[in-house]
């Protein structure tokens, strides 16, 4: 198994300057799933990526086909009685930040993940947004031959900080964003928050996303700038961020599961412009319609704008 990413789905309600969508499918194991088995295939990796997270019986079959012709390994799927976890938000201004208007977890709100054996030993677990307690039992059920990844959000900070550093703690590779970092370390200075929280972590790699204004990484003591791809067409920011973890996550595994600053400095283009596309289109529809050519040449268009990595 290459990767294994535990972590929601769900029907997305979504309003943005662009227009409007209802119950289109989202989730970051969503999300995270089919950007990571896009560059899976991308990069000539036989071994796929697989999802462990719980729907419910009104989950589509559509849906579901749309996670196995992507190539996904469902068996971790579950599905229970009762209804799909469900997310109703928006988006205004430079949409840098979603609303919530409503959060229905449904069949999410007592999903305890079960990791069945057969995809139990991943080259790269990504433990993608849950609650650090949920975290903490999927790393109790997996042995991963490479690097474990976390994801993160705000809500975790205010209701589970000490289980949250916690999960950190048994991570690799930690992914927040910049507000997270100050929130927990209390320090508004970018920089300096993140060698704070390497420093309470112990985390050997902290990826952390500062929407258009690109990623900054601080790999085991050496540091990593680079900008978003300038996308026009903003329709959607919703799942970007998911889809840049199941980017990297991909990149890593095609390299045995180890993380070094080359592979790195490649996986993070590679989620910069996987993010790009993602923002184009509601719901999942611009991972789910991206092809190889468009990919590499909006690629090299990212790399032409910083001359010393082409």
């Amino acid at each position: 198994m290459a990767v294994l990413i535990v972590g929601s789905l769900a029907y997305d309600s979504i309003e943005t300057p662009a227009g409007a969508v209802t119950n289109a499918l989202g989730g970051s194991a969503t999300y995270g799933g089919l950007a990571c088995q896009f560059h899976l295939r991308r990069l000539g990796m036989d071994s796929p990526a697989a999802i462990v997270g719980v729907v419910g019986e009104d989950f589509a079959d559509a849906d579901r086909d749309v996670l196995h012709s992507a190539g996904l390994d469902l068996t971790g799927l579950e599905t229970v009685p009762g209804s799909t976890f469900r997310w109703e938000g928006g988006y205004a201004g430079s949409m840098g930040e979603a609303e919530t208007k409503a959060t229905h977890l449904n069949v999410f709100e007592h999903f305890q993940p079960r990791v069945p054996a057969s995809i139990a030993q991943p080259k790269v677990l990504f433990c993608a947004n849950l609650h650090p307690a949920l975290q903490h039992q999927v790393m109790d059920q997996t042995d991963a031959d490479g690097i474990t990844m976390l994801d993160s959000m705000n809500l975790w900070i205010t209701i589970a900080r000490d289980e949250l550093l916690s999960a950190m703690e048994r991570a690799d590779l930690v992914i927040i964003n910049d507000g997270e970092a100050r929130m927990l370390t209390g320090d508004d200075h970018l920089p300096r928050a993140m060698m704070a929280l390497a420093d309470m972590t112990s985390t050997s790699t902290l990826v952390v996303k500062r929407g258009e204004h690109g990623v900054l990484a601080l790999h085991e003591g050496s540091w990593l700038a680079l900008p978003a791809f300038p996308a026009i067409e903003l329709v959607d920011p919703t799942g970007c961020g998911d889809s840049f973890a199941g980017t990297l996550a991909a990149h890593v595994a095609a390299n045995g599961g180890q993380l070094t600053p080359s592979v790195l400095g490649t996986a993070l283009e590679a989620a910069n412009v996987t993010a790009s596309f993602t923002l184009q289109s509601f719901g999942t529809g611009g991972l789910v319609s991206l092809s190889e050519e468009a990919y590499e040449a909006r690629l090299a268009a990212y790399r032409a704008m910083m001359p010393q990595r082409s």
